[in-house]
């Protein structure tokens, strides 16, 4: 038996396995381009419609209300018709989306196409990181998983220089009137690259598993795992399913309710830490410090690119540190520099470096451990059978948290100004500190039959 044969046989093909993953991660892309696309577009649209404070939070969190949508619904659906299946339906979604909200004529026509848009951003950010954690070796597993916050901040990044570039090509009455359509019907592109990849990557081996098709679970877990590796997880993978009703009320058995309650906690608190006002409202923040349209876009492509960066910090320690260890240490960070820029708006310290210097910092802490993990961690930590319905609930809450985020943050910097708000966000960070010191347990290296045990065990 030659080399190759032997190390096909035992470990699999690691090019099948980042190909599958970085197709799925696509939803990441999507996500990120569709969410961060409304930073540049909303201060058109805002003089455009002649919008109040509370129509601008309306505007921006429009698509998110659709995300609410799509996440809880995704589930049952992906429960029943299968992973790959939804996620085509969420890149269909995607592309109708970008279309209409290019084209609206007023507020509410706007508002439609980025709730349907939403939907599928909702769907998305449960379907793909569930696929990738179900087709991942768990050796791989968290790395896998972490490129698809990866993809969802190269998407973010890929907007910001789409609108950078998009806005540079008229004035600010011309970007009125048709910049931000421009901006909005790019997605188009993604969309479709998506939809057409999602026809070459195969149905999750462990959904095929437990609708009884056995042989074809059989298949992708040896392509990814090699010949003798994929027997023993196919015997783990089933002997879980016998153990498992499939019914929501198991989710709060003891033991797994435990489970339920760390997704969901951790999901809110990804978000209503701050980062979506950052990633949101980051042009409209610097312009009310001072710096010009060009300017403010300019930052947050700075903002982009440490995202970016840092994201790699996440994806080449998160299976050697561990999930526990980079949220303690970035969370931490998060909480230094969001006290920063809370002081920084406070004492009116914004000619200078420090406010770009702290929102960077939190940015770079944030994108090493809190952007990733919680996708990892709920992707990992629910049941085979209900596994769908589970990460409805959890990323429900997330999306919960971005409506929370988004439609408050214009009220709270125009009535509290930006140093409460700031340290409102700084609060929640610590809560978040505090929950993962107490409850968050290291999950790598294990397969998810292996996680699922050790919560059983622990009650």
């Amino acid at each position: 038996m030659s080399e190759t044969a032997t190390i096909t046989k035992s470990e699999g093909s690691g090019r099948y396995i980042y190909f599958v993953s970085i197709v799925a991660a696509l939803g990441g892309l999507l996500f990120g381009y569709d969410t961060a696309v409304i930073a540049g577009a909303i201060g058109f649209i805002e003089t455009k419609f002649q919008l109040s404070p509370a129509m601008t939070g309306w505007a921006a969190s429009s698509a998110i209300w659709g995300c609410v949508a799509g996440a809880l619904s995704a589930g049952y659906i992906s429960d029943r018709w299968g992973r790959k299946k939804v996620l085509i339906v969420t890149a269909i979604l995607f592309a109708i989306s970008a279309i209409g909200s290019a084209i609206p004529e007023n507020l509410t026509q706007f508002v439609l196409a980025r709730f349907i848009g939403g939907v599928g951003v909702g769907a998305a950010s449960m379907l793909s990181p569930m696929y990738i954690s179900e087709v991942a070796p768990a050796s791989k597993r968290g790395m896998l998983v972490t490129l698809y916050q990866l993809a969802i901040v190269l998407g973010i990044n890929l907007i910001y220089f789409v609108n950078l570039e998009i806005a540079g090509m008229g004035d600010d009455s011309w970007n009125t009137e048709y910049g931000w359509r421009y901006m909005l019907g790019s997605e188009t592109i993604p969309a479709v690259l998506f939809m057409i990849t999602l026809f070459f990557v195969p149905e999750s081996p462990r959904w095929l598993a437990g609708k009884g098709r056995d042989k074809e679970a059989m298949n992708v877990l040896e392509k990814v795992n090699g010949e003798e590796k994929a027997r023993l997880v196919m015997q783990e993978v089933k002997a879980t399913l016998r153990e498992e009703k499939g019914t929501i009320r198991e989710l709060f058995a003891p033991g797994l309710r435990t489970a339920m309650i760390v997704g969901m906690f951790l999901a809110m608190f990804s978000q209503i830490t701050g980062i979506n006002a950052i990633i949101y409202y980051a042009p409209e923040i610097f312009k009310s410090v001072g710096f010009g349209t060009d300017s403010a876009l300019l930052q947050t492509v700075i903002i982009g690119i440490t995202n970016t960066v840092f994201t790699f910090v996440a994806i080449r320690f998160i299976d050697r540190a561990g999930r526990r260890k980079l949220l303690l240490w970035g969370v931490s960070g998060m909480i230094l520099c969001l006290t920063g820029v809370g002081i920084v708006f406070w004492f009116d310290l914004s000619s200078g470096p420090l406010l770009l210097f702290f929102i960077l910092g939190f940015i770079a802490s944030f994108a090493s451990s809190l952007g990733p993990i919680p996708w990892v961690i709920i992707s990992e930590i629910f049941p085979t059978k209900t596994r769908g319905i589970a990460m409805s609930f959890a990323t429900f809450t997330l999306w919960i948290g971005v409506v929370l985020v988004t439609q408050l943050t214009p009220v709270l910097l125009d009535s509290l100004g930006g140093a409460i708000t700031f340290w409102i966000f700084a609060g929640n960070a610590i809560l978040l500190l505090i929950f993962t010191y107490r409850m968050i347990p290291e999950t790598k290296g294990k397969t998810l039959e292996e996680i699922e045990h050790q919560w059983k065990a622990a009650n």
